[in-house]
């Protein structure tokens, strides 16, 4: 079997581990704020699920329950599959598997591990399964993370014995045994584990590969982790934001300006704005000796739009442009996106329509799959009988927006302000739960006559019971290309399913966010330019942090441009000014005024 191949691969390696401590690697002064991390639920990867080594394992509420009695014989045992169950949970390995999770829940080694002894006592021995190692190595990783040796003595140890009973391990276990070693600085062994595994045709995860290249990223050993980066690549895991920032600081520390450029362009296409750690590894990299001997002092500025072109907008990837030290700053971007610390102007990066036509589809699948597929496919012929709409409300969000108890009125308002905006003067499409339309304070007079009104115009859906209406006022924006009104956040689980390329571009330039004043509310129209990193044709760089959101505080954007960028933009001819792309507002040309 597949993962019995990759632990026969692997036990040599756990013997040698017990044996002899492998040499750790140096570690250099610059790299010692790095820690391992723990395991951790990862929310925006594709190429990682959630399991055992995400989170400590589950545990359930049981009972205290005495000691089990002898099991009848097989002739008095029945009642289905709920009495076996209940035996399995009342024997001697289920009881153990109970008190294990009860250790992992509290991250309690030490009784984890004296619970692991007992059973290995003749006296009070019981047999043990691959659940049981499972919990007892997620317990010694963590702890040897947070570094304790014995902790990572003892997981080599229990893994040793597994194997040696022959008990298969899953992609959990080889994960944890990764970990062990990284936290032994051995990040070889720990990218071993993953090699393994890939070569006996279990598919690593992102999590498996996390161990190795963080490991290898503390021992300041930048072409280590670049082989992990590449492994990952050929496998098709994707890094998330925590391993990018991890190889951008070893390749700056190491002053790989090369590879720098390459990994920021990574951080740009995978992750919009960066969060306040990441932010501090660009700014500490732009403020470098490394980054001030980088670029060239002279570039074909032809080439260099004929890249900005190619690339869609913000960015030409033609490498490091201007020579000398950067001028690095927090700045703000004013409403038309220009950098109040440069003046640089930011673009507006569009949107394939074939992109939004494949998510839309993309869309239908998952929705169909999730709610009643009759009831999702009735709106989307409702839909294509009276669309398309200029904007789309969630009209449950906006009803509760600073509000306990549903408002009509607020909604009214709100669809009054987006039909004077628009240029058709539609009224924009109200999608809210049957239940809201029928009960509660639906049935006082005045709001019967808005619904009527809104009915008559063709404009209300009222969502079925049982159905999450989410799925249906995000669909009807996304087919008719329309403005989403919403103050909703869309980060829980629904909008994960979506994935982290295509939807948070299409939410950046679609969604109207909105505040309530004395006068009614206010619209925040999505921005004309796009809130991700940009590379400008004179070579400098705007990066837009999570720090802010542009309505309550402004957001703030790492600044770095310097001198010869600044000289070289002044000598653009005209004829080069007017090749620059348009930006426009969005895809749906601009139907709101």
């Amino acid at each position: 079997m597949r993962l019995a191949a990759a632990a026969a691969a692997l036990r040599s390696t756990a013997a040698l581990l017990i044996r002899s401590r492998s040499r750790p690697h140096p570690l250099p002064s610059s790299l010692r704020r790095f820690s391992l991390p723990l395991a951790r639920r990862r929310r925006h990867s594709y190429s990682s699920t959630s399991t055992a080594l995400d989170d400590p394992p589950p545990t359930t509420a049981a009972p205290n329950v005495p000691p089990s009695p002898a099991l009848p014989p097989p002739e008095e045992q029945g009642g289905g599959s709920k009495a076996a169950r209940r035996r399995t949970r009342d024997s001697p390995e289920g009881l153990l598997m109970h008190k294990l999770d009860m250790c992992s829940r509290d991250a309690d080694l030490p009784t984890a591990l004296a619970l692991y002894d007992a059973a290995l006592d003749p006296a009070t021995a019981i047999p043990l399964s691959l659940h049981h190692y499972n919990r007892l190595l997620y317990l010694c990783s963590n702890a040897a993370v947070a570094e304790s040796a014995d902790a990572a003595q003892r997981g080599f140890e229990i893994f040793a014995r597994m194997e040696a009973q022959g008990v298969e391990p899953n992609e959990a276990t080889l994960t944890s045994v990764a970990r062990l070693a990284a936290a032994r600085r051995d990040p070889a062994t720990a990218f071993s584990v993953v090699r393994r595994m890939a070569a006996a045709g279990t598919p690593p995860r992102l999590r498996t590969y996390g161990p190795a290249l963080f490991a290898y990223c503390e021992a300041g050993d930048a072409d280590g982790a670049g082989e992990v980066e590449a492994h990952m690549d050929a496998a098709g895991v994707v890094p998330e934001e925590t391993e990018l920032a991890a190889l951008l600081r070893v390749n700056a520390d190491k002053g790989r300006a090369g590879e720098v450029y390459r990994v920021l362009h990574r951080t740009r296409s995978l992750v919009r704005q960066v969060c306040e750690t990441t932010a501090e590894v660009v700014e500490a990299w732009f403020r470098s000796d490394a980054a001030a001997a980088a670029g060239v002092e002279k570039w074909d500025t032809r080439k260099v739009r004929k890249g900005v072109v190619k690339g869609g907008g913000g960015w030409h990837g033609q490498g490091w442009l201007g020579k000398g030290q950067w001028d690095v700053r927090r700045s703000e971007m004013d409403k038309n996106g220009k950098c109040q610390g440069c003046g640089e102007k930011l673009v507006c990066i569009d949107i394939d329509p074939s992109e939004t036509e494949t998510f839309a589809k993309s869309l239908t699948e998952l929705a169909c799959k999730r709610e009643v597929r009759e009831d999702f496919l009735r709106f989307q012929e409702w839909l294509r009988r009276h669309g398309p709409f200029d904007a789309v409300i969630d009209a449950a969000n906006v009803g509760l927006y600073n509000s306990k108890a549903f408002s009509f009125s607020q909604v009214n308002s709100v669809v009054n302000g987006i039909q004077r905006m628009a240029k058709s003067k539609k009224l924009p499409l109200i999608v809210l739960h049957r239940s809201r339309v029928n009960g509660g304070p639906a049935k006082l007079p005045q709001n019967q006559k808005l619904l009527e009104g809104w009915r008559n115009a063709g404009a209300l859906y009222p969502t079925p019971p049982g159905s999450n209406d989410d799925w249906y006022w995000l669909y009807a924006a996304v087919s008719c290309r329309s403005l989403l009104v919403t103050n909703d956040e869309m980060r829980d689980h629904l909008f994960q399913l979506l994935g982290t390329s295509f939807f948070p571009r299409w939410k950046e330039k679609h969604q109207v966010r909105l505040t309530y004043a004395g006068r009614g509310p206010t619209f925040h129209l999505p921005p004309p330019y796009s809130i991700v990193t940009q590379e400008s044709e004179t070579g400098s760089w705007h990066v837009p942090t999570t720090t802010g959101d542009d309505i309550e505080n402004p957001r703030q954007w790492v600044c770095a441009t310097r001198k010869s960028s600044v000289v070289c933009a002044t000598t653009k001819t005209s004829e080069e000014s007017s090749a620059r792309p348009k930006a426009r507002l969005s895809e749906m040309g601009c139907r709101l005024c």
